[in-house]
Formats: structure tokens, sequence, C-alpha cells
């Protein structure tokens, strides 16, 4: 999304709903559509500039006139949380694509090329049975992915809950390194942030014990990753007066996130930005109060971010958004590319295309009405990642 200079600032005669695309950065025309998207229920196209054209064959990587590509094809993927449904769905009740195998060979047919695990856990009778968590399962695994050229990218998996670590964590939590390694993967992580806490107090704790897991991780080969949601990119609370249990009210304006950047080990913390939920921190956590009482304002910019800190974002999650005025979070998820998070402009300012890795992801791809939704968005989200291209300056 390309930012207003101040997209809070509203005049006094604004409307919610005007008062909402200003922050957004949205035009009028293109909000009001949106908005009436929305609320009939239907996917906008997206907001910023014209909708990209659907990929016709699998990648167009070099078609004439397109300019530069900003995903290559091999870096394109998805994370398996969005074809849940597929992955889950029993193979003996139905003719659509059912477990790991088969959901598989679809999404290679689709164009993918990467595929992020959300666990390991498919229908009790697809091929292999319920559970693959295991080095037999992880083998199984490794096979159809290379039968179908596809690679192993990450794994929202095993992080333990304890700290210090109990022995039987650690051996587990080496366990998904060893299947990380059969499975080929470079990174391994989970899909959740590293606290939920916004005090500086607990989030030295939690890089503390990520500085630890990411050396285990380290030795055997793997960068180990946490991924974001909204609140982890709100404000930490670091100074001013305390509370009666003594801990902090106010903040000196940095982001938790960028705290925990700042106090993790670059050579074994890593980061995995979750682009849609970066946009929603922006829209929420614009304001805070200083540590004089003051009320200061920060508009945060997710792209500008990733470019500090370019090689400690090795994958992306890519999910979109169309406007929302009744949520709380600015945005309703929708497939990648029929939404108005500009992710044209995203990465071409964070760049290193051959690096990052991202992934396509869907929460609400799944539907309880038509089951093949999920693996049809997702060709829908491929199509539209490979379509996407530099503009001509």
């Amino acid at each position: 999304m390309t930012l207003n200079p101040d997209p809070s600032r509203t005049e006094a005669a604004d409307t919610p709903d005007e008062a909402l695309r200003r922050t957004l950065g949205v035009g009028r025309r293109r909000f009001l559509s949106t908005c009436t998207a929305v609320a009939a229920g239907a996917v906008a196209a997206p907001v910023f500039g014209a909708a990209p054209a659907l990929a016709h064959g699998r990648d167009r990587d070099h078609g004439h006139g397109h300019g530069q590509v900003l995903v290559p094809a091999h870096k394109r993927g998805i994370i398996l949380y969005t074809v849940r449904d597929a992955t889950g769905r029993d193979p003996l009740a139905s003719d659509l694509p059912s477990g790991f195998r088969e959901v598989f060979k679809q999404l290679s047919r689709h164009g993918y090329r990467q595929v992020e695990f959300a666990g390991y856990n498919q229908h009790a009778n697809a091929p292999g049975g319920a559970s693959l968590e295991s080095v037999k399962g992880a083998r199984l695994l490794r096979g159809w992915l290379d039968d179908y050229g596809l690679r192993a990218q990450g794994n929202h998996g095993f992080i333990p809950s304890s700290w210090p670590l109990t022995t039987a964590d650690k051996d587990t939590f080496k366990k998904h390194l060893e299947i990380a390694n059969i499975l080929g993967m470079d990174h391994m992580g989970t899909g959740g942030d590293p606290t939920g806490s916004s005090y500086r107090a607990d989030w030295d704790v939690a890089a503390d014990k990520w500085n630890a897991l990411g050396a285990i991780a380290h030795r055997e080969g793997i960068k180990l990753y946490t991924h974001n949601h909204d609140g982890a990119y709100g404000f930490l609370l670091d100074g001013g007066p305390l509370d009666d249990q003594g801990r902090p009210t106010r903040s000196s304006g940095i982001r938790k996130l960028e705290y925990f950047l700042k106090v993790t080990d670059p050579r074994v913390v890593w980061l995995e930005m979750d682009i849609f939920w970066a946009h929603v921190a922006q829209y929420k956590f614009q304001t805070y109060t200083a540590h004089d009482g003051s009320t200061r304002k920060n508009v945060f910019d997710p792209a500008r971010l990733v470019v500090r800190n370019n090689r400690r974002y090795p994958l992306f999650h890519a999910k979109d958004g169309v406007v929302s005025t009744t949520n709380g979070m600015g945005y309703d998820m929708v497939p990648f590319g029929t939404g108005v998070i500009d992710y044209t402009t995203f990465f071409s300012r964070v760049g290193e295309r051959n690096y990052h890795n991202p992934m396509v992801e869907d929460d609400n791809s799944p539907s309880a009405t038509d089951p093949a939704q999920s693996l049809r968005e997702a060709k829908i989200s491929y199509d539209n990642m490979a379509a996407l291209r530099k503009r001509r300056h």
C-alpha cells in the first residue's frame, strides 16, 4: 500500500467512512466501490492501478512489454493452511484432491514451486495416514514434493512453550529440525508471535529464548523464524509512570517486533512478515503516549521496515484484503491480487526478489458449502502473483 504523508489526518466534516478512506490512503471512488463489494459479499478488484490480467500458462516471466517480473517463478509459494480443507479431506468420500499427495499434484499444476507447511496432519484415509510428523512421514512427503517439482520452504510447527527448555521440549524441537532437513527446508518457524505481551521485559525474555532456539536450529543448518500478527507491530510499553504492578505505561515509540529485531541475534533468528497483518497494524497503531505523556504519531510502513532489515525477512505471507469499515482492522481478507494492498509497490520497494519467499495465504479460502473453493482460489492467487510486474517509470 502506498502511504499518504499523513494518512490519519481528516477534516472536521469527515464522515467515519471518509476518515477511514483517508487513513487507508484509498481514492474516494475506489473506496466506495470496494465498500459496496464488501457489503454485497463480493470480492473487489484491486484498488491500486489496473487489475492484473491473469497469466495464461504457468510463468510468463519473459512476456514482451510486461516489465520485470516481481516474484520469479521458483519463488512463488503457498502455505498449506490456505488449502487445509483439501489436505484434510477424505479421499474415499470425494473425487476432489485429498491429502498431501493429491494437493501437491494440484498445486504443481497451478504453477506453484514452493509450499510452507502448517503442520503435518491430513485425513487418515490419505496415503501415509493421519500424521506424517515423523522421520518416516517426512520421507514420504519429500518423495511427493520431488515428484511434483515442489520445494518445502518452512513450517508453522513446534516451538517449545517451556523456558528454560525442558528436556522433552528440546527433544521434540530437535525432532522437528530433523524433519525439516529431510524435507529440504532452509527455514522452520511458527505461526505465532514471540510473546503476546506489550512490555519490554517480556520481549527481553522472548529474545533470550529465541536466541537459544535459533542457535540450536543454526547448528542443524536451519533458519528459525517467527511470524507476525497485527499486535506484534503495536507499540512497546517501555517507560513512563508505572502501574500498580510495577509495569511501564508509556512508549518510546518503538514497535514490539522492531525491538525484537534489535535484541535478537541476526545470525540465528529470522522473521516472516505477514504483509496483511502488517497493514492491519498500519491502520490500528498510528499514535502512542510518549514517556512525557504527550500523544505522538507514527504511521507504520511495512516495506520500509523490511528494507532496513532485508536479510532478516526471508519469507512473507502474501495475503490480500479489501477495505472494511466495520471489523476494526481496516481490511477483510480476500484471495491474493483481488484486494487493495499494493503488492506491486511493496515488492518493488523491498527488492531482493531472488532472496524473499512469498507464500500465498488466505485464511478464508476453505468453504463449508463449496469444497472446491480453496484450490480454485489458490489458482487465482497464483496467477495474480505471476502477473505482478515492476512499473515502468
